[in-house]
Formats: structure tokens, sequence, C-alpha cells
């Protein structure tokens, strides 16, 4: 069974830093694009982040700059290296892994970032 396990949320001042941690279990990592995504109350989810399993990355225009991912395929992790963090941040962020060719797509259950003074 695939489980995405997020972790390291929580609550940080603007302009501060946060560390997203998304560990895969029951799949095959490295055969899988990985991403993250966010969803602000009353706002639809929206792209944050993918790696590929080619490593290229692929980053929205309004984390450009301030966000970085990271994968490790032999721990079976993504990372979220989130700084810079702005109050329009605040979202509960979702891992996600999916392997368009096979029509594979899973979600894990979030994590709660918050950022505000």
């Amino acid at each position: 069974q695939v489980q995405l396990v997020e972790s390291g949320g929580g609550l940080v001042q603007p302009g501060g830093s946060l560390r997203l941690s998304c560990a895969a279990s029951g799949m095959s990592f490295s055969i899988y694009d990985m991403a993250w995504y966010r969803q602000a109350p009353g706002k639809q989810r929206e792209f944050v982040a993918q790696i590929a399993r080619t490593t290229t990355t692929t980053y929205a225009d309004s984390v450009k700059g301030r966000f970085t991912i990271f994968r490790d395929n032999a721990k079976k992790i993504v990372l979220l290296q989130m700084n810079s963090l702005k109050p329009e941040d605040t979202a509960l962020y979702y891992c996600n892994a999916h392997d368009n060719l096979r029509g594979l797509d899973y979600w894990g259950q979030g994590t709660q970032v918050t950022v505000s003074s």
C-alpha cells in the first residue's frame, strides 16, 4: 500500500524558513515524479514545485527563488526547503507522487504551514 507522510509544517514569522519532508513507502520511489501542492482556506489546490524522476525541477512563479525541492531516492523522501516565507504562503501543503505513463497518482494527508507575526 502506497503511503505519503508529510511533516515539518508549523507556525513561522514572515521572512522565516521551514523544511517540509515527505516520506514514501510501498512504492518504487525512484520512478515517480514528486511534487508539492498547497491549498489555502477558500482557495483551490495549487501547484508549488516538482522534481521529476530525472531530477528536473519546476516551480510555481510565486515561489521561484524562495523554495527548493530535493529528493533522496535511497531514503524515499522528498523535501521542500522554504525560505523568505510570506503570509500568502499559509496553506495546507500536500505531497504528490505521480507516474503519468502508468496513470498512477498518490497524495499525502498534508501538513499545515502558517506564516504570521
